[in-house]
């Protein structure tokens, strides 16, 4: 009795399962490169497209690639004119203790914005990035927290900063990722002026006292090479996020935890040079008459034409160009008065039926809205003539 019941259960799961099969656990894809590393990725920069991953969401120490934020935060600061390169920094107690690379400040020393930008970009120099990090926040600790609301804004989510130079000797939970570091590698690149600092192979400062050569080896070994960062402590390994600009192609390779130095630089050369080989950046051609005219209610104007993006690109397979499909949609008519730059419509790209984008068409100019006087006055000019 005992068999039957035990064989009719066994019997029952085997349908059950076949009924109702357990989905596997989702999987990052294999990498078509070798990298040896913990976790490595490759995006687009123009879009934020992965292209290939390795662990990429895992949680790392990132040595001095962490100073892609403080960069990011510089940045802005003098994007926004809080700061300027011409002005001086004083060099504070904190900011000349720093051990690991430096410049070897002096505290009370002075150098312009400009300087230590260069000190942190090329050489990775912690006392200078401490220094501007005190200049733009007041204090290191007053710009951890800018770091780390910076990274939520970014949808960094499994990103925490604990300062602003990447030493971890005595942190417990500085760590990002592959992907975080990837996405605020891609704001950093949309600082025009910031491939200056980071394509510099060798510098001095000081009237030649200081000499400066790049920790990235390959903004002098790898074509197209725009930057960005490297990193290396006993705890993270050895760590790069590198950029790089091919035939209107922008890639960002992030590798975190190599070995050693050559195979951090391999990993993410191979990642470049697949990305290279495979993708391409293209700029669909828009047929005129596709972009029918917009119907404008009590405007000055009865109609505008809406105009595509000034950026109007797509990253696709190589050779696949011919093969991209546009749907455009637009508003039937719209209410003056109108706004430049205001939506009317909007462009699909797709390849094999899959969504690849979608751009906003908008209006090429400012449409006032008529009045009742400037209707009569238009009234009255048609009969006096």
């Amino acid at each position: 009795m005992k068999k039957t019941v035990s064989i009719f259960i066994l019997c029952m799961i085997l349908v059950l399962s076949a009924s109702f099969p357990v989905r596997a656990a989702s999987k990052e894809q294999a990498m078509p490169v070798t990298v040896k590393a913990k976790a490595a990725v490759l995006m687009d920069a123009d879009s934020g497209k992965v292209l290939m991953s390795n662990n990429m969401n895992e949680k790392l120490y990132p040595a001095s690639v962490t100073k892609i934020m403080t960069m990011l935060l510089v940045s802005e600061a003098i994007d926004n004119e809080k700061i300027s390169f011409d002005d001086k920094v004083t060099a504070s107690a904190n900011a000349v203790k720093k051990g690991g690379s430096q410049i070897w400040l002096k505290e009370g020393e002075t150098m312009t914005v400009d300087e230590l930008f260069k000190a942190m970009a090329v050489y990775s120099a912690n006392d200078a990035c401490t220094a501007l990090a005190e200049l733009v926040a007041g204090s290191e600790d007053a710009f951890i927290v800018m770091m780390n609301e910076r990274a939520a804004k970014l949808g960094m989510k499994n990103t925490h900063f604990e300062n602003c130079t990447g030493l971890d000797d005595t942190t417990h939970n500085h760590k990002t990722t592959a992907y975080d570091i990837a996405l605020m590698a891609r704001e950093l690149m949309t600082h025009e002026f910031i491939t200056k600092y980071t394509t510099i192979w060798m510098d001095s400062l000081r009237g030649g006292e200081t000499q400066l050569v790049n920790t990235n080896k390959l903004v002098r070994f790898y074509s197209g090479c725009t930057g960005l960062k490297t990193g290396t402590t006993s705890k993270a390994g050895c760590c790069l996020c590198a950029t790089a600009t091919r035939d209107g192609t922008s890639l960002i390779a992030v590798v975190l935890g190599s070995d050693n130095s050559t195979d951090r630089f391999e990993g993410a050369k191979a990642m470049l040079n697949y990305g290279f080989a495979n993708w391409s950046t293209v700029s669909p051609q828009v047929a005129p008459e596709s972009l029918a005219d917009v119907n404008i209610a009590m405007g000055k104007e009865r109609k505008i034409t809406p105009q595509l993006p000034a950026s109007f690109t797509v990253l696709i397979p190589k050779g696949r160009e011919a093969d991209i499909t546009q749907d455009i949609s637009l508003a039937a008519s719209v209410e003056a008065p109108v706004e430049s730059g205001q939506k009317l419509g909007k462009i699909d790209l797709s390849l094999d039926g899959k969504l690849l984008c979608s751009y906003d068409l908008t209006a090429p100019h400012y449409v006032e809205k008529t009045t009742f006087l400037s209707v009569l006055k238009e009234i009255l000019a048609t009969f006096s003539k």
